[in-house]
């Protein structure tokens, strides 16, 4: 079968090329930003690109196609799209074309939630790889433990990184719901894409659906602390359930909890103690996820914490990026004011009283429409400085930080932002830069303007 895949470039799509082509299909595809790393990740596999969406690739590389694999980056309009849709062509989403692929003879392990979803199914994958298990995997971001962020192999299971953001323009669903999995995290669950979802409610929904696809002898493993999840629980559920949660946080029990120091209870047996370089109470409640999620894959928890202490994370978590003149600059995915709050709260228990110079650029849908800008103050608190890149905003940031008073500066101008930190920043100290893309690369010009 040769399959064209329609926003290639994409980290979940670029996983669909990488798992079609494994599977022995013949790959190709487009996009409209055709650039390395994904760009030389593909070509490496001998996947065709084609820059743009021009309708002529109907006539050359997707001349032979049998089906175009959609991405969400794709909507009506596109004049490939649209010559797709004139001509009669198969086409079908990502998230249904894995399913139909790769999933239904599989189990599937699926991680969802705002928050947590990369790192979680990063772990699960890991525990089950130390396992023998060998997992075939699509994980949205870059785990530093595998040479790859989506795999193929024979293995029986699949964990997947489940998003609630819509399939494609012709099927408004979030794409947790294609994949059917027979063990589901809901690591958490809060308002985000404020794109596409108008409330809290209508991503509770989709949930719901989710929760229906599971068999009744499938496991949700669910955060016990969220009253989002025990909405969507309550709405119906005929799955087997664990909760989990930090062990101060009242209603999460009887089944897993996780204590400050690592120590680990189900119904309130021991079963070992976390050890592992993942900072931040947030990745402690992720990694309790994974190992219950493991577990009911069959591994046991004893097994599973040993995998857990040689995990090295995940690329653009709280990732050092270089430390020059004992000034250490880190990357953070962080997208949302829960993120960037507990991100700091993680760095905070790492440094101690050390200066946190925390560097944003409000990117991600929800942030640029300024749906959460009223919590964004507040998610800032742990920081000693914060400086916020505002270009391309229609709304007020310094007002939203105006709680910060002199802590926070808003600049319009990257370079200009870039003096600012460099004049500021002092040996000892920790720069958090945060943002779901590349941020001009402001990583590299700190490093290089620190540098003596």
């Amino acid at each position: 079968m040769h399959v064209h895949i329609l926003g290639i470039c994409g980290t979940f799509m670029g996983g669909i090329a990488a798992i079609a082509k494994t599977a022995g299909h013949e790959v190709s595809g487009c996009d409209a930003n055709v650039y390395p790393p994904m760009s030389t990740q593909l070509a490496a596999l001998g996947i065709d690109l084609t820059p743009g969406w021009d309708a002529a690739q109907l006539d050359g590389a997707a001349r032979d196609a049998d089906v175009f694999v959609i991405g969400n980056v794709v909507s009506r309009g596109n004049p490939l799209m649209e010559a797709i849709l004139d001509s009669g062509r198969a086409y079908v989403s990502g998230p249904q074309w894995l399913y139909e692929q790769v999933l239904a003879t599989r189990w599937v392990l699926a991680v969802a939630g705002t928050h947590g979803k990369t790192t979680t199914a990063a772990m699960l994958a890991w525990i089950l790889e130390q396992a023998g298990l060998a997992p075939g995997f699509l994980i949205g971001g870059a785990p530093i433990d595998f040479p790859v962020s989506a795999r193929l192999t024979d293995s029986e299971f699949f964990v997947i990184e489940a998003d609630e953001y819509d399939t494609a323009f012709f099927d408004k669903r979030s794409k947790f719901v294609h994949y059917r999995p027979r063990t589901a995290i809901l690591n958490n669950l809060e308002y985000d894409h404020a794109d596409i979802f108008p409330d809290l409610a209508a991503i509770e929904t989709q949930f719901h659906h989710l929760v229906r696809m599971v068999p009744g002898r499938g496991r949700i493993i669910v955060n016990g602390g969220e009253a989002s999840l025990a909405r969507v629980l309550a709405r119906g559920c005929w799955s087997e359930v664990e909760r989990f949660g930090l062990a101060e946080v009242p209603g999460t029990g009887p089944d897993w909890t996780i204590a400050v120091d690592g120590t680990i209870r189900l119904a309130g047996a021991p079963q070992g103690a976390l050890d592992f370089t993942q900072a931040g109470r947030h990745n402690q409640g992720n990694a309790l996820a994974a190992l219950a999620a493991a577990r009911h894959a069959g591994v046991p928890v004893a097994e599973g914490l040993a995998a857990l202490a040689r995990f090295r994370g995940v690329k653009r978590r709280l990732e050092t990026r270089g430390v020059v003149r004992g000034i250490t600059v880190y990357d953070d995915f962080a997208h949302h004011p829960t993120a960037i709050a507990t991100t700091l709260e993680g760095l905070r228990r790492k440094v101690g009283a050390a200066r946190i110079l925390a560097v944003l650029e409000p990117r991600s849908n929800t942030m640029k429409l300024g749906a959460m800008k009223d919590a964004l103050a507040g998610s800032l608190a742990r920081a000693d400085r914060v400086f916020c890149y505002s270009a391309n905003l229609g709304w007020d940031v310094a007002g939203a930080l105006a709680p910060l008073r002199d802590v926070a500066r808003v600049f319009d101008d990257l370079p200009r932002l870039v003096d600012a930190i460099v004049a500021e920043a002092r040996p000892g100290d920790h720069v958090l830069v945060m943002s779901n893309g590349s941020f001009g690369g402001i990583h590299e010009m700190l490093l290089e303007r620190l540098a003596p």
